[in-house]
């Protein structure tokens, strides 16, 4: 029986270093690690009133960015830190509106092929409501060959 293990040198130490350290378009929304497992991953976003709409409401693209953030970090937990897979599409429900509170936002790899990964992804309230609902598609960039060209 195969053990489903976490790839090697992925922690949660590392993956918050990707995010801190060597990805600028995350670092505006402070995203903090809360877990991982292999295929898993669980962030906390804390509130910050720059991505709030009129009326308290927060803005989608904080429900989004954590979910598309929180897939890219759960496929590296499976293919490793240097994997570059990258976004083909994302489908976003939008259930119920945050409101001047941190979320969780929690992405599971369903299926992981060769070059296609899917997944989804849920953003909840602090008190465990469920605001957005999100299906991923990620893909693996083709290698190039020698020559510079795809193979």
């Amino acid at each position: 029986m195969k053990l489903d293990l976490l790839h090697e040198g992925v922690t949660v130490d590392a993956l918050q270093a990707l995010l801190t350290e060597h990805s600028a378009f995350t670092r505006a929304f402070d995203f903090q690690i809360q877990s991982i497992e292999p295929g898993s991953c669980t962030l906390l976003v804390p509130f910050n009133p720059l991505f709030e709409r009129p009326g308290g409401i927060l803005s989608g693209q904080v429900f989004m960015t954590a979910a598309d953030v929180a897939m890219w970090l759960a496929i590296k937990t499976k293919r490793g830190l240097h994997d570059t897979s990258v976004t083909v599409s994302m489908q976003t429900s939008f259930l119920r509106s945050g409101r001047r509170e941190p979320i969780t936002c929690t992405a599971r790899v369903l299926r992981l092929g060769a070059r296609l990964c899917h997944g989804v992804a849920e953003c909840f309230s602090q008190g465990g409501i469920l605001l957005a609902h999100h299906s991923l598609t990620y893909m693996r960039p083709e290698p190039k060959n020698m020559t510079g060209g795809a193979a």
